[in-house]
């Protein structure tokens, strides 16, 4: 007489009539959603800079530095306007988020982690866009140090609450271009040190190359091109900037922010690809 046993041995056991899944299959039942996997990469990505000081730290500083410009802007114009505010922003945001995009990849590649997170169930692309995330996560919370300015001057008068919006959002996408960037240049450099120096140099050319100034040097220098007029208007963030600041939310505008961040996002994964394969 044979053995009873018991129901979990007769579950794990394979009958006939339930053949094995295919590996492929099993591995595409262990990847997550495609949400799912970007979110768990960019919890991982937050926790880790909250956990190791360094969002506390640049989230101090940068708040320290945008409002302590924009107190001293409001007192001396005495406008109850966030102009101040998000003049400021381009040149800060140049040096703040290639600091929070140095580590991504770079420290990933030094502490040898980008190997395993590159072998478990998740796409370059998840993994791309989980970075993002995190990254923005971190942003929002550089904007939100602003909030205080926005009560303030709700209370004092009446700002023009169309600028505002308009302001917000060209910040926004503002970040979205550096971000994008910074990831990539990460994932191309052998250290945190240059990425942080590459996303800089990059992010201050395209805002210097708004400068009037820097404008009136180039156009000098050939007249007959008008480089810096050129440069102006096709590739500097300024322009675009400037307009949302404004209050002028335009399609061009938008087209221009994001279709530069999807193409570097895009070249970021391409990069994770190539290393995978």
């Amino acid at each position: 007489m044979s053995a009873a046993r018991s129901p979990a041995t007769a579950v794990a056991e394979p009958t006939a009539s339930a053949p094995r899944a295919a590996p492929t299959q099993r591995g595409a039942s262990l990847r997550p959603s495609f949400l799912r996997g970007a979110t768990l990469v960019a919890g991982r990505e937050l926790g880790a800079s909250f956990e190791s000081g360094v969002a506390y730290v640049y989230t101090i500083a940068f708040a320290l530095l945008a409002n302590s410009i924009f107190m001293n802007e409001f007192f001396l114009a005495g406008q109850v306007e966030m102009a101040p505010w998000f003049d400021s922003m381009p040149l800060l945001l140049a040096v703040f988020l290639p600091a929070v995009t140095m580590r991504s990849w770079a420290e990933e590649k030094r502490q040898r982690t980008i190997e395993l997170l590159l072998t478990l169930p998740i796409r370059p692309l998840q993994a791309v866009l989980g970075k993002l995330l995190a990254a923005l996560g971190l942003f929002g919370v550089f904007a939100l140090s602003s909030l205080p300015i926005v009560a303030m001057l709700m209370t004092l008068g009446d700002p023009d609450l169309g600028r505002l919006v308009g302001g917000y959002l060209g910040l926004g996408l503002l970040g979205l271009l550096f971000l994008s960037f910074g990831l990539f240049l990460s994932a191309v450099s052998a250290d945190q040190i240059t990425a942080f120096v590459s996303s800089a140099l990059l992010a201050f050319l395209l805002v210097l190359t708004g400068d009037e100034r820097v404008v009136a040097v180039l156009d000098g220098l050939a007249p007959g091109l008008a480089a810096g007029s050129f440069v102006y208007d096709h590739i500097s963030v300024v322009p675009q900037y400037e307009a949302f600041a404004r209050g002028v939310v335009s399609l061009s505008g938008i087209l221009y922010f994001t279709g530069l961040s999807a193409a570097f996002l895009w070249l970021n994964v391409l990069l994770l690809e190539r290393n995978r394969g």
